[in-house]
């Protein structure tokens, strides 16, 4: 299977997903607007998705995946089925002890850690703090989840692991929808949410267990036991964790920050759901396909290889994130009022703050793209530390950046500060790879980068001046058929322009596509077993 249909079949489950959060917002925000229940609710919901991408996202498909995978190719199933058993049960008994604890230390941590504006606000904080205790068990379904979703993607059947999330939406949704019809308040709307979460991660634990099982390998609890392998796994897990969840670390930490000003949390929260969807469909799939990919070629000793799976992952992240991220720029304040602006949301006035937000992130999207197709080049070498300590610097760079901002810009200087923080983290990456020879100079890759730029200035002029001309039927005011038949055109037309200028300028050829899709199954990339090809 070609490097761009790998991408294509995460990307799909991934997009049918985002498309689903995207109802599931429109909903929220209709039901709750930026009121203190959603704010309450996406504080609390924040705490454990955030543990989830530290502790199972981040740091299983940075650190578990190229140790699987190597089992496989040295032991084959039984090996493999070994070492998953030794791992599920030092994972399975750490998130109890771990879950445990922190719902007996939910108030002291939504306090002094998640949301600490909110300590002051009567019933703000207490609904906050049983929100978040309904939620918290979630972490254990997602990291369990987490693991066996590492192990679909290293025997490449990606499609399970990347279509069990939307799931989650299919939940709330079914619960917005019901909250609805049933006239519920909006405390009752946010407690109904919270125990969505919690059956929406038995949901999706179940769909990974299955497809794990159809995939020949049955998991059974083993006694928790510090294995060689199990040791080695941490040792990359810890460091490999904090990097794989930086974006989410930062939104905590603004989160926390945000919390100090009434609304700010959910406007947030708001805009990140619309970010997410070019960051979900192009950075999770490139990140989610090329580690595998990426440890397979250089434990095989192929450097060519490696070399052109990096290089053709950027040309591929970039020529499709440049017009995602100055589409967001220029058409931020149509997009928001055409997915959000109605019931609640609409009385609270909420579409220029939520706008401005997402504006700025879409500036950081490249940079949050490229840091996942950066970070494989070191997780493939087992190398989780340096990727760390740049994520620790990125991190301080938030803090200092966000402190200093939000009390003169509000919500919108955290987006900023994430956006720095995202690009500096995203430089440091691709330095080190190219100081250490990990980064191979590619002719045809520099040369398209800057005519890709150039091609998303073309789009992002012609949308500024089509969104000027056609502000009647974007506006407040206008029908909702109008509104969003307009917007769509002029998506649809700033899409179709920008192709055009990345191929007549050269930022993009049509030898490119061939190249991508027609990258076959060599021996690099063939599976080791016949029985696990999809």
């Amino acid at each position: 299977m070609s490097l761009v249909k790998k991408f294509a079949t995460v990307a799909s489950g991934t997009l049918m997903s985002r498309a689903l959060g995207f109802g599931r917002e429109m909903l929220m925000a209709a039901a709750l607007g930026t009121g203190p229940v959603a704010d309450a609710f996406n504080a609390a919901f924040q705490f454990p998705n955030t543990f989830r991408r530290l502790f199972a996202e981040g740091a299983f498909n940075a650190a578990f995946v190229p140790l699987f995978a190597k089992e496989i190719e040295q032991h084959g199933n039984e090996g493999a089925k070994r070492f998953s058993e030794e791992v599920f049960g030092v994972l399975f008994s750490a998130l109890l002890a771990l879950t445990i604890a922190m719902e007996l230390a939910m108030p002291l941590i939504v306090r002094y850690l998640v949301a600490p504006g909110f300590a002051d606000i009567p019933g703000k904080f207490e609904t906050t703090v049983t929100l978040a205790t309904i939620m918290f068990p979630y972490l254990i379904c997602m990291s369990l989840g987490a693991m066996m979703a590492g192990m679909l993607n290293s025997l490449r059947r990606y499609f399970a692991a990347a279509i069990a999330p939307a799931f989650l939406n299919i939940i709330l949704i079914s619960v917005l929808a019901y909250a609805w019809y049933h006239g519920l308040d909006a405390h009752d709307v946010g407690f109904g949410l919270s125990w969505g979460v919690l059956a929406a991660g038995i949901v999706q634990l179940a769909i990974v267990w299955v497809a794990v099982r159809h995939a020949g390998i049955s998991i059974g609890f083993r006694r928790p036991k510090m294995t060689p392998n199990v040791k080695r796994l941490l040792i990359l897990a810890l460091p490999a964790a904090i990097t794989g969840g930086i974006t989410q670390i930062n939104q905590l930490i603004g989160t926390a920050i945000a919390s100090a000003q009434n609304s700010a949390v959910s406007s947030l929260a708001y805009a990140d759901r619309i970010y997410q969807l070019p960051l979900g469909v192009v950075g999770v799939a490139v990140a989610i396909v090329l580690l595998p990919e990426l440890s397979r070629a250089l434990k095989s000793g192929n450097l060519v290889e490696a070399a052109n799976l990096q290089n053709r992952s950027v040309e591929f992240t970039l020529f499709m994130t440049l017009p995602a991220a100055a589409a967001l720029w220029v058409m931020s304040e149509p997009i928001v009022r055409l997915v959000y602006e109605r019931g609640a949301f609409a009385a609270n006035h909420s579409t220029p703050i939520v706008a401005s937000i997402l504006a700025i992130f879409g500036l950081g999207l490249p940079a949050f793209v490229l840091i996942k197709a950066f970070t494989p080049g070191y997780f493939a070498r087992e190398d989780t530390r340096t990727p760390m300590i740049f994520a620790a610097i990125s991190v301080g760079v938030n803090i200092a950046t966000a402190l200093t901002l939000f009390p003169s810009m509000g919500a919108p200087g955290i987006a900023v500060a994430s956006a720095v923080a995202g690009w500096v983290n995203a430089l440091m990456l691709l330095g080190m790879l190219i100081r250490r020879g990990h980064w191979g100079r590619d002719v045809p890759l520099l040369k398209r980068i800057p005519r890709l730029v150039l091609s998303a200035v073309i789009m992002a002029t012609a949308l500024y001046f089509a969104e000027r001309h056609f502000a009647t039927q974007i506006g407040p005011g206008s029908p909702l058929v109008v509104k969003a038949t307009t917007v769509l055109a002029l998506v649809a037309g700033g899409a179709a322009l920008y192709f055009i200028a990345a191929f007549g300028t050269g930022g993009a050829d049509f030898g490119m596509v061939r190249r991508n899709v027609k990258r076959g199954t060599g021996k690099n990339t063939a599976a080791p077993k016949p029985n696990l090809d999809e």
